[in-house]
């Protein structure tokens, strides 16, 4: 294959989301046994994963229903999970808002938090890149992953109740978001709202059906957001 090729935008995405391979094999298989002894049949379970394709969010749901949760908890809370998914939308918009509906439409549907971390942080560090570089980078990136997702939800699905129970499949999810969320705590703004989620999820553990989950949320995100204010006005009070 030429140098070119592999230095190409869309080879860079692949390398860079590779590495997420290591979470994401036990993190979805985890989901397609999880799924099945919560009792979906397996095309239920294939469903959910292609449909929905965000790993919190399907766990939050699914944890709630086989809590007996009422139906409406269990979205408003799927969905509060998924809110970071229209924040990540914005935050990429400047960089992929210029290409095609279907390109658009494509990316919206694979936007992950891999894929949102690796695109963030590398168009930032190439801001010579053209739309069609981002978007064939972006793709580049959920190359690796996406597939992955599916063959493992179905491969945890079929399997089912084998897994043998001291497997810790469970790792994965914190240390998936540790990974990602690490590197891009790089403002004041970032800091403050993963210090006041952590502390009000702590806080607010004892509601019942995960809504503290809710709480430090949308508390952060109003903290962030209040932070980033006051420093944008700090920044204006200086300029001369």
């Amino acid at each position: 294959m030429p140098r070119q090729s592999i230095n190409s935008p869309y080879w860079q995405g692949v390398r860079d989301g590779a590495p997420f391979v290591i979470v994401i094999v036990p993190f979805s298989m985890l989901f397609g046994v999880v799924g099945t002894e919560a009792g979906l049949r397996v095309a239920e379970v294939m469903g959910f994963s292609v449909l929905v394709i965000a790993g919190a969010a399907q766990f939050t749901a699914l944890q709630l229903l086989s809590d007996n949760a009422p139906t409406l908890i269990a979205l408003v809370s799927a969905l509060a999970v998924n809110l970071r998914m229209a924040m990540y939308s914005a935050s990429l918009t400047p960089y992929l808002g210029a290409a095609p509906l279907w390109q658009r439409a494509f990316a919206a549907y694979f936007m992950v938090d891999q894929s949102y971390a690796c695109a963030v942080i590398r168009f930032e560090q190439e801001p010579h890149w053209s739309v069609s570089e981002r978007m064939s980078y972006y793709f580049g990136v959920i190359t690796p992953i996406c597939p992955l997702w599916y063959v493992f939800t179905l491969v945890g699905a079929l399997v089912g109740t084998a897994v043998p129970p001291g497997l810790p499949l469970d790792f994965a999810l914190p240390i998936t978001f540790l990974a990602m969320i690490g590197p891009m705590l790089r403002t004041p703004a970032h800091a403050t709202a993963a210090l006041v989620s952590v502390s009000l999820a702590l806080v607010f553990a004892w509601l019942p059906y995960n809504l503290g989950l809710l709480v430090a949320g949308i508390a952060a995100m109003m903290t962030g957001a209040q932070v980033e204010v006051m420093l944008e006005r700090r920044k204006g009070a200086r300029q001369p």
